[in-house]
């Protein structure tokens, strides 16, 4: 038939990108993986890669998206129960994601650090998760991350292990002591004070052996979890304190929602404003040391936002390589224009980098508790890498989007949703300049382990491009007089320098490329605008996705 006479003919068009294994196909988050101990895991990490790869996941999270959370105020006859109402794919996503550990593998049944290679390993299927549904990992991550807070109580964490251990899934409105699995969320911020915690003007009174809260949250993440760690001041100066659901006589907490925000992106996921009226919680450590406690939470927050954005991006970039081999234009496939094969290449070995990068830093929190230099890395570069990776991914996204053109640009792709979504992490547990705060802080008070690092990342990115000048314009910027002013400019540095070392581990070729583009020279605002020789290009494209 004459496909031109036949309007209702679909041709020129790339078949749906799913059913594919997405950590087969990725030969550079398998490679990071495996240099960074978690050389064990394949088997299991491709089970998982097939399974999220599945064109039942990609539906799930669709679904998940198009049918956003509403929060339901009062049941039938008027009682107070702010409940917040999830479509069915939602449920199926974070059942999937809690039956492979993803909120509390990194743990072992005490709620100590499991070891071993556990960040790693989870660390990958994290990334790879994102690629298909990342909503409903704001809950994932902060119920992992919770754990860590907890250590300041290890009776409280003890009782909570014995639920959050599990890996099963419970979406009951319930007390959490009589559910299979559990979930935690965290409030911090109010509407006077922003980052600015110190501001905060919510109100813990002591009762007994229990307190009551009296104030709001401008931002309470994940609103339908079990339990909270939220920031109150008390006597003694602000506080943590965990804020269950329900009381222990199994009444409602007093924890009511104002309303659901209405976001950019993260639509699967419900964030909300709350009012505490006398809530009933817990002490967690000192009062006046909340921030020290419930920074616990936070440094594995930020972790995984940088985990998830990376994630993003390899999935932008998986996207565009797929469409641009099908589609083609002027007589050939858009992968074999040279305009086209420039801008993916560049893309390729940004994607590399960051994969290589965060994986480094999983190995980090995985070796801090026995290794002094390694917990000194984990200190310094988690708001570095932070900062660089969540800030890179909307831009990385919108060039992927371009990739496909109009049709990256439509909700039916995943493209648009992935850009809608890439924002929220660079904002969330801390914006770009409290970030490159982070890294001043942590200069200053382990100066000399900060060095050490520093030095570390010198010697194992030696040889590259531009790596001895860029060591020298960190260190010269961060003992300047004015080095706030200047830090957003050294905190990126910082963390190319350090994605070069993580490279050069992996792939050493690839690792001069990104060093030659980014640290030798100042790379375009845009992709596609570096000098990189055909074969390099070929060998980018082929290791990003296997033809």
């Amino acid at each position: 038939m004459d496909q031109t006479r036949d309007t209702k003919a679909v041709f020129n068009q790339s078949p749906p990108f799913v059913d594919i294994d997405l950590f087969a196909l990725d030969r550079p988050l398998a490679d990071a993986v495996s240099a960074n101990g978690g050389a064990d895991a394949a088997a299991e990490l491709s089970d998982f890669g097939r399974h999220w790869g599945s064109a039942a996941m990609a539906e799930r999270g669709r679904l998940a998206n198009e049918n956003i959370p509403k929060l339901k105020t009062f049941d039938a006859q008027g009682h107070r129960r702010d409940e917040v109402e999830f479509y069915p794919a939602y449920h199926e996503l974070m059942a999937h994601s809690a039956h492979a550990g993803l909120h509390n593998s990194t743990w072992n049944e005490k709620g100590e650090a499991a070891g071993g290679a556990s960040e790693v390993v989870r660390a990958a299927k994290f990334f790879m998760a994102a690629q298909v549904e990342t909503g409903h990992l704001c809950p994932i991550t902060m119920t992992r991350a919770a754990v860590g807070a907890l250590a300041s109580d290890r009776d409280l964490r003890g009782s909570l292990m014995a639920v959050l251990g599990t890996r099963s899934y419970d979406p009951a409105f319930a007390p959490w002591q009589t559910k299979r699995g559990m979930t935690m969320g965290m409030g911090m911020t109010e509407k006077q004070g922003g980052t600015d915690v110190r501001a905060n003007i919510t109100r813990a009174v002591r009762v007994g052996e229990s307190y009551r809260i009296t104030g709001h949250k401008w931002f309470m993440s994940a609103p339908m979890s079990d339990a909270f760690l939220v920031l109150a001041q008390a006597e003694g100066g602000l506080t943590c304190f965990f804020m269950p659901r329900f009381e222990p006589d199994g009444r409602v907490n007093a924890i009511h929602f104002q309303r659901l925000k209405d976001k950019l992106g993260n639509r699967s996921n419900a964030s909300s404003e709350v009012e505490f009226d006398s809530a009933y919680a817990l002490r967690l450590g000192e009062e006046g040391r909340g921030i020290p406690t419930i920074i616990q939470m936070v440094s594995l927050t930020r972790q995984d936002c940088a985990i998830a954005s990376a994630g993003l991006m390899r999935s932008g970039l998986a996207h565009a390589l797929h469409h641009t081999r099908y589609r083609s234009v002027f007589q050939k496939h858009l992968v074999d224009q040279p305009l086209m094969r420039a801008v993916l290449a560049d893309m390729a070995l940004h994607a590399e980098a960051s994969t290589a990068l965060v994986m480094r830093l999983c190995r980090a929190f995985d070796r801090a508790p026995a290794d002094k230099l390694e917990a000194a890395y984990m200190r310094l570069l988690t708001p570095a890498v932070k900062y660089w990776i969540c800030k890179s991914a909307p831009g990385f996204l919108y060039e992927a989007m371009e990739c496909l053109g109009g049709n990256g640009y439509v909700e039916e792709g995943i493209l648009a949703r992935h850009y809608r979504e890439a924002p929220v992490n660079a904002i969330w547990e801390g914006s770009g300049n409290v970030m490159c705060l982070d890294v001043l802080r942590a200069l200053s008070r382990e100066t000399e382990a900060a060095q050490a690092v520093l030095r570390q990342l010198a010697d194992q990115a030696r040889g590259l491009p531009g790596v001895s000048e860029t060591a020298e314009f960190i260190a010269a910027s961060f003992t300047r007089a004015d080095a706030e002013r200047y830090a957003r400019h050294a905190v990126e540095k910082l963390a190319l320098l350090a994605a070069s070392a993580a490279l050069n581990a992996i792939a050493p070729d690839h690792a001069a490329l990104f060093a030659k583009t980014r640290l030798a020279a100042d790379h375009g605002a845009l992709y596609g605008a570096c000098d990189l020789a055909d074969n390099d290009i070929r060998n980018l494209l082929e290791r990003a996705l296997p033809t």
